[in-house]
């Protein structure tokens, strides 16, 4: 069971967002990653839950953030209930959409494992909903992903497969470099490893 941190900053300026702290692995019915998000100064700043299936579907997933919660699912392509901090008004939405995105490093391992690129094989186009900070606002994406490389390291434990994704933002041309080893992302625009306490899981075929 992968067990960590990541140190997550602004792609753009480098400003501090703050870190994940992380444990996650793979189960009989699919993947969980669940974490705990605190803000720069150290306070909390929310939680991460999401269950995949042995698919790569989002069979559960749950954020929250800045007293905002969102509850979702697979369900005729992606339904949610995003909950205002009153707790008093509840707002749903739908998507056909292949899955959810949003600044947690896990929802990178969802979308990988969702696809199961080849090296060498076409960028595949993705439709997703990403939940945005601070407020966990839906906005609906498209992006490309294609996977360049597949570079197999010896480590103490074994084999180590590392896969170098290209992942384009199609409504803005913006391409950027994902690095994902098993269930662990190594390096990502906003997205560091600081610390691994055990080796990524690696996923069944």
């Amino acid at each position: 069971m992968p067990r960590g941190r990541y140190s997550l900053h602004d792609p753009h300026d480098h400003a501090a967002l703050g870190e994940e702290h992380f444990h996650c692995a793979p189960g009989p019915s699919g993947w969980r990653y669940v974490a705990q998000r605190t803000a720069p100064s150290g306070d909390h700043a929310g939680s991460v839950d999401l269950t995949l299936d042995e698919l790569g579907r989002p069979i559960r997933v749950e954020l929250h953030a800045a007293s905002w919660q969102v509850r979702g699912a697979a369900l005729d392509g992606v339904t949610w209930v995003r909950t205002d901090p009153s707790g008093q008004h509840a707002t749903e939405g739908n998507v056909r959409a292949h899955s959810f995105t949003g600044a947690s490093p896990a929802f990178l391992v969802a979308v990988s494992r969702l696809l199961r690129l080849e090296p060498g094989a076409p960028a595949t186009r993705v439709r997703l909903v990403a939940f945005t900070d601070p407020v966990l606002a839906p906005r609906t994406l498209d992006q490309s992903w294609a996977l360049l490389d597949r570079t197999v390291h010896t480590t103490e434990t074994g084999q180590l497969a590392v896969d170098e994704y290209q992942v384009s933002e199609l409504d803005t041309g913006e391409r950027h470099a994902i690095h994902i080893a098993g269930d662990v992302v190594l390096a990502a625009p906003g997205i560091e490893l600081e610390e691994l306490e055990s080796p990524p899981s690696s996923f069944a075929a």
